[in-house]
């Protein structure tokens, strides 16, 4: 399992690593909605540095489903699919494997975005750098959910505008826990059950994934 799962992720990653596409499309675009956010809050840089935290995660979540419609396209390619099956790759480490990829372009997404806040959004770098962890938690578990709502719209027609419809219900106790997490290490408050919260997630969605990825690839 653990060999297809970095087969599986080496793969995601060259593709994207030669189209770019994190780079020159979803990382302008998350800057953009960041500088958006804080032109719609105003000129107050207090005003700013207590909504950021969830002004941040939105702007993490858009683009996350820019990021998991680019991997369910990975896939799209007549015949691509069913080569995966053909070869007899298990599973389990498939879904692993895209969901590692996926976090790794995420992770790499929000952390720019992150260090963006404290210029745009005046939150500051300690409570920027402390929340890096909890931003690496939250961003794995987008993934391991993202891989499989990916999966299921992916068989639709309307794929681009099914997958958020679907998946943004699901990331809405994601983004809180985010948020929540956030807010509290700049507020010095408490935030130990939104991590449980989030790690509580990313255990549901991972062995969801590896038991159940095989059969909604095959239906």
């Amino acid at each position: 399992m653990m060999r297809t799962a970095y087969l599986v992720a080496l793969k995601d990653l060259r593709i994207e690593l030669r189209s770019r596409v994190l780079l020159w499309q979803v990382l302008p675009f998350g800057l953009m909605a960041l500088v958006l956010c804080g032109l719609a809050v105003g000129p107050d840089a207090r005003q700013q540095s207590r909504i950021a935290p969830g002004l941040f995660y939105l702007v993490v979540t858009l683009v996350a489903l820019l990021v998991i419609n680019r991997s369910s396209q990975i896939e799209s390619p007549r015949g691509t699919r069913t080569s995966l099956l053909t070869l007899g790759l298990d599973a389990g480490g498939v879904f692993l494997g895209k969901a590692a990829a996926m976090l790794v372009q995420l992770f790499a997404t929000a952390t720019a975005l992150l260090f963006g806040t404290t210029v745009l959004l005046h939150v500051p770098v300690h409570a920027a750098l402390v929340t890096l962890p909890i931003v690496l938690l939250a961003t794995a578990t987008l993934s391991a959910a993202g891989v499989l709502y990916g999966l299921v719209a992916s068989s639709s027609s309307s794929s681009a505008t099914l997958l958020p419809v679907l998946a943004l219900p699901a990331f809405a106790p994601i983004l809180i826990a985010g948020e929540r997490s956030f807010s509290s290490l700049i507020s010095a408050g408490s935030l130990s059950r939104w991590v449980l919260l989030l790690i509580f997630s990313l255990v549901a969605y991972g062995s969801i994934g590896v038991l159940l990825y095989g059969a909604l690839e095959e239906s």
